[in-house]
C-alpha cells in the first residue's frame, strides 16, 4: 500500500469539473484502489458522489491511499494532478 497526503490550495475546493477529472484519472487504472480519507470519512476515488459528498475545502488535507498494481505509479500521477489541479 502506499499513502500520502495533500492539502488542498485551490480556493473552491473539491467541485464538479476536477472531481470528475478525478473520477476519469482513477478510472484509468483500474488494477487499483484508489481511496481518498478526509478526517474520518473516506470514499473510493472512482465515485463522483461520494469525493463531492466528502465536501472538501481550501485547507483541508486529504489522506490518499493506493493498494493494488503498480501502487508507486498511481500514487505519483494522482499526486501529480493533484497539484497541478488543486
Amino acid at each position: 500500500m502506499k499513502e500520502f497526503q495533500y492539502v488542498i490550495t485551490d480556493p473552491i475546493g473539491i467541485h464538479a469539473r476536477p472531481a470528475g477529472l478525478l473520477v476519469k484519472l482513477a478510472k484509468q487504472y483500474a488494477d487499483s484502489k484508489i481511496t481518498v480519507w478526509k478526517g474520518d470519512k473516506s470514499t473510493e476515488m472512482r465515485k463522483l458522489m461520494g469525493l463531492m459528498q466528502l465536501g472538501v475545502k481550501q485547507g483541508d488535507a486529504l489522506t490518499i491511499k493506493v493498494d493494488g498494481g503498480d501502487e508507486d505509479a498511481v500514487a505519483a500521477a494522482v499526486e501529480e494532478f493533484l497539484k497541478a489541479n488543486l
